[in-house]
């Protein structure tokens, strides 16, 4: 990086729990998930957190870059809902015309989308170091809970990992939340810029993937234009996917062996963060 060029900082966040769900073109009774976070969903947690209603303007988290890593890409799992069965017509499920649905037609299907037991780090990088100063706040101490896509998945513990200075080297080697390995394990890597610099925060034994990480892959539809309930919609933008071999030695464990492991790390590098 050039001395005239302003540092990159980062928050590096920890994504986990039972359930996740990153829809990114889920209609009516479809709902759909990404195999990774997405840009919507992201910015939308921390809008929560930061307090923002729904409407509010949120240029200026749609600036900041995600980059994520599957650390465990979990299990994709289908949840059937069923919706108006068995009420009396009057209760029944109100149509786009303000009418009440027959009997036979009182019942709603839809079918969701989640990732069980799913794991990821995500970086979230801007030069506009104030800015990811009061997210980190925000995520600390949020004004409403944060959740993983949907208000039915909130996240394990700790969600922040921390505002970290060269956020990529960090994402690369932190440790990974997964069950200790004897094997180096495969991960990708998802990002909304080309991700051909990530060579130079590898660790050594590390084996990359042939694929042109500087060429995308395929478009996501997750770029939030405007989240306000009846005006929500979104524009799509480059997908960047990058697949390492990383060393079996960087498995953090599960549960408080990944704590531990998390706070080592930290300490190692003489940083400060959530699970130091």
């Amino acid at each position: 990086m050039s001395t005239t060029e302003p540092p990159t900082y980062g928050l590096l966040l920890h994504l986990a729990g039972p359930l996740q769900s990153w829809g990114t073109h889920s209609r009516f009774h479809e709902r759909d998930t990404a195999r990774f976070p997405t840009r919507s969903g992201l910015i939308g947690m921390l809008a929560a957190c930061l307090g923002r209603r729904r409407g509010e303007p949120v240029d200026d988290l749609a600036r900041l870059s995600l980059t994520t890593r599957t650390d465990r890409p979990g299990i994709l799992l289908r949840d059937l809902h069923t919706v108006g069965g068995g009420l009396p017509a009057k209760a029944t499920v109100t149509t786009a015309e303000g009418k009440k649905r027959p009997p036979s037609q009182g019942t709603l299907l839809s079918q969701r989308y989640y990732l069980a037991d799913a794991a990821f780090t995500a970086a979230l990088t801007s030069t506009d170091l104030p800015l990811l100063a009061t997210c980190a706040e925000a995520l600390r101490s949020p004004t409403w809970p944060p959740y993983l896509g949907r208000r039915s998945c909130p996240p394990e513990g700790p969600l922040l990992i921390g505002l970290l200075p060269d956020p990529f080297t960090h994402l690369v080697n932190l440790p990974l939340a997964r069950q200790r390995s004897q094997k180096k394990i495969m991960t990708d890597f998802h990002s909304d810029a080309p991700l051909g610099h990530l060579a130079n925060h590898l660790p050594h034994d590390a084996a990359r993937d042939a694929l042109d990480a500087s060429t995308p892959v395929g478009d996501v539809t997750d770029d939030p234009i405007d989240l306000a309930p009846r005006r929500r919609s979104y524009s799509a933008r480059p997908l960047y996917r990058y697949s390492v071999t990383l060393p079996a030695k960087q498995c953090g464990g599960l549960g408080t062996d990944y704590l531990r492991e998390l706070a080592r790390y930290l300490a190692d590098h003489a940083l400060e963060g959530a699970a130091a």
